[in-house]
């Protein structure tokens, strides 16, 4: 039962994340701008005070920071398509 539950919790987040990264992909592809994220705890912490147009990379004046955040979020979809579809791999132990 408990392994039925980890595969429909990791396909329904990762639905979620796929529409989370396909929303930001058409976004960043019409707008010609994305907005970058981090990872990192402190630096989301401070990336709230932060003035929100220095943390987005538009295509036309940062064109290799703006396709480097457009391929990870392309990476983020493909892997989470992949998770929704396939499910979640658990290693035999």
């Amino acid at each position: 039962m408990q392994f039925f539950l980890y595969e429909v919790v990791a396909r329904i987040v990762s639905v979620y994340l796929c529409v989370v990264c396909y929303r930001t992909l058409r976004d960043g592809l019409a707008e010609r701008k994305i907005t970058s994220f981090s990872s990192d705890a402190i630096d989301s912490i401070l990336a709230a005070f932060m003035d929100p147009s220095i943390r987005v990379a538009h295509r036309d004046t940062a064109p290799v920071r703006y396709w480097i955040l457009m391929g990870v979020q392309v990476f983020g979809l493909v892997g989470c398509c992949g998770v929704a579809m396939f499910g979640w791999w658990h290693p035999t132990t």
